[in-house]
């Protein structure tokens, strides 16, 4: 398990975006690094990417401690480019982290990585997709079928900070005993709402927001909603 590339992005003026003046970081390139990585604050106020260098232009949506990193599996970036036809480099996805060997569906909210010698990263939840997210691929009804496709990619936290360089060994050094992963995560929050009350197995390792969302969700349609 190893990092193919690293990915940083700058702030650019598209014609696909909402955000606050018509800019996004999304469209990321490799780097050849190191990378520092660092845990970058809260959504709003903090630096919205964890790393050194790399732009969130949207923090209504994006960025923040729980979503400091963005990884994405150079396998899934292959399956994709089989469906779409075309050369989908590391980065194109807006991911930081273009990975191999990690099956990032099954992993686990609450997972530790250990990326290359210091940075210790945990899986914090699963990449929803937006409108700039579809403009910049520039593929219709692209977030229909980005969550049909249920291969959503991971978000991180950062728990021990580190630096990062493409070839960095990837190691699983905490796996939680529950059976939130990425891909269920992902459908409890788009195509399956049933299974959101099972999300909170995960425990502290879901950000705030989406314990909210699940209180809401159980409150609105009673505590044993989608219990097996």
């Amino acid at each position: 398990m190893q990092l193919i590339s690293v990915n940083l992005g700058r702030a650019t003026a598209v014609d696909y975006t909402d955000a606050e003046g018509g800019v996004t970081g999304i469209g990321k390139r490799p780097v050849p690094g190191p990378v520092r990585v660092s845990a970058p604050g809260p959504k709003a106020t903090g630096r919205g990417s964890g790393l050194e260098g790399d732009a969130v232009c949207d923090r209504r949506h994006h960025g923040g401690d729980h979503q400091a990193v963005y990884a994405y599996a150079r396998e899934d970036l292959d399956w994709w480019a089989g469906e779409l036809d075309r050369e989908l480099p590391g980065g194109i996805f807006g991911e930081n982290l273009t990975t191999s060997g990690i099956d990032l569906n099954t992993a686990r909210l609450g997972d530790h990585w250990r990326v290359g010698a210091d940075l210790v990263l945990e899986v914090a939840s699963a990449r929803i997709p937006c409108r700039t997210f579809q403009g910049v691929l520039g593929e219709g009804g692209w977030v229909k079928r980005f969550t049909q496709a249920a291969r959503p990619g991971a978000y991180l936290r950062v728990i021990r900070e580190g630096s990062v360089s493409p070839g960095d060994p990837v190691e699983i050094v905490h796996r939680p005993d529950h059976d939130v992963t990425v891909e269920m995560w992902f459908r409890a929050f788009t195509t399956e709402r049933v299974l959101l009350p099972r999300t909170l197995a995960a425990g502290a390792a879901m950000e705030p927001e989406a314990h909210e969302r699940v209180r809401r969700y159980m409150e609105k349609h009673g505590a044993g909603a989608g219990a097996r």
